[in-house]
């Protein structure tokens, strides 16, 4: 898997993606950990303060497309420097909110899309037109990894901010991560023009952009994924927002919240390179459907459990396995189905699915537990959505992976 990572071009294109990915994810995850911190301080309410969070959950998944329309046509390298800087900029003026109004602007808004226009799809779509197709499946992997690194380092990270700067110190320390960032853009982008990347725009034909996202959205296959990628989107992001909350409510310290954001990071950096390297042995369709029913039988060992803070670990970290490691198949099956060449527009779609999934997670979490005091019809609902996807991905058009070895290159 790495070996073939390591070959001269390759390497610094992808551990350069993971790091972008890892500042990205790595904020935009944390923010659950600023749920009670500005509730306290401004009033808002856990309502407000969720709907703004799930505006963002929206928002984040509404620009992947954008985004890799843009990184499609004008190239990644100024979507990502915008994205970064946008990110940054939404960060440091939340502090100054005064209102629930000015936090779906800030946090809602602009950290959303700051977030998203520097996350998967245009990542992934921009090294995927570098990158020989035999390193595909391992360097998305390790992409995605980046991702789940930057949760490990960055929920214990924040929580200390918040402890010793309070929460606005905290977010403009998270401002400053973002453009730290920026120089990694270069690294990226550096290689257009590599031979790489001439052989895959040729191997994927001339084919224009809107044909192919006709073709794609008439495509019952293409239709599934983005139904098991709205369940994702459901569970990441209930999970994300909530988890603070859930463990209060269980009467454990604040800590106990942030390890286990940040142990889910860590499990998923070994889940997603594991899936990375799967998908070019197994179809991906299957990687799916097994990740999606072991949520939903993950959550039911979960309910049945004593709320200790070990059964959160252990939970966060059978979590964690899954959490973001259904990027890599998704992808591959996008790319399997249209090709590398608007890899970034198609996939950016479905993760656009993903946060509509993200965004009913989010908010319907604050009001779950405003109306019933705690989270368990959220609990049971993620059990049949889970389920569903599973399910969902089982018809998805996929050839058996020897034959997708034999095609010629």
């Amino acid at each position: 898997m790495f070996n073939a990572v390591r070959q001269p071009g390759v390497q610094g294109v992808v551990l350069a993606a993971a790091g972008i990915l890892m500042v990205t994810m790595g904020i935009r995850q944390s923010f659950g950990l600023f749920v009670n911190p500005i509730n306290a301080d401004t009033g808002l309410g856990l309502v407000a303060i969720s709907f703004a969070l799930a505006i963002a959950q929206f928002c984040w998944g509404a620009v992947q497309p954008v985004a890799g329309i843009l990184a499609d046509k004008y190239g990644p390298k100024p979507v990502l420097s915008y994205g970064l800087l946008i990110l940054a900029i939404g960060c440091a003026l939340t502090p100054f909110i005064q209102n629930s109004f000015g936090l779906i602007f800030t946090v809602g808004l602009l950290a959303a899309i700051g977030s998203g226009a520097s996350s998967f799809s245009v990542l992934i779509g921009a090294a995927a037109q570098r990158l020989p197709a035999e390193v595909r499946g391992s360097a998305s992997g390790i992409i995605n990894a980046g991702g789940s690194l930057g949760q490990f380092v960055f929920a214990p990270l924040a929580q200390k901010l918040i402890a010793v700067f309070g929460w606005m110190g905290a977010l403009w320390a998270l401002a400053v991560a973002a453009l730290a960032a920026l120089p990694l853009i270069n690294k990226v982008t550096g290689h257009s023009n590599s031979p790489h990347n001439a052989a895959s725009v040729q191997s994927d034909t001339e084919a224009k952009l809107w044909p192919t996202l006709r073709q794609a959205l008439s495509d019952r296959s293409y239709a599934l994924i983005h139904l098991g990628f709205f369940t994702c989107g459901f569970h990441v992001a209930f999970l994300v927002t909530h988890l603070p909350g859930e463990v209060e409510l269980c009467g454990l310290p604040a800590s106990v919240a942030s390890w286990s954001l940040a142990l889910i990071g860590l499990a998923n950096i070994a889940g997603s390179l594991y899936a990375g390297a799967a998908v070019s042995r197994h179809r991906s369709k299957h990687i799916l459907a097994l990740m999606y029913a072991s949520r939903a039988l993950l959550i039911g060992w979960y309910l049945l459990m004593p709320k200790t803070e070990w059964t959160f670990y252990i939970f966060a970290v059978g979590l964690g396995l899954t959490w973001l490691a259904t990027v890599p198949p998704t992808a591959a099956i996008v790319g399997k189905l249209f090709g590398t060449r608007y890899l970034a527009t198609l996939f950016g779609l479905t993760l656009f699915s993903h946060q509509v999934g993200g965004f009913l997670g989010a908010y319907l979490g604050g009001l779950a537990v405003t109306a019933f005091g705690d989270f368990s019809w959220m609990w049971y609902a993620d059990i049949a959505l889970a389920l569903l996807a599973a399910a969902a991905n089982l018809p998805i058009r996929e050839a058996r992976i020897e034959q997708i070895q034999a095609q010629p290159a």
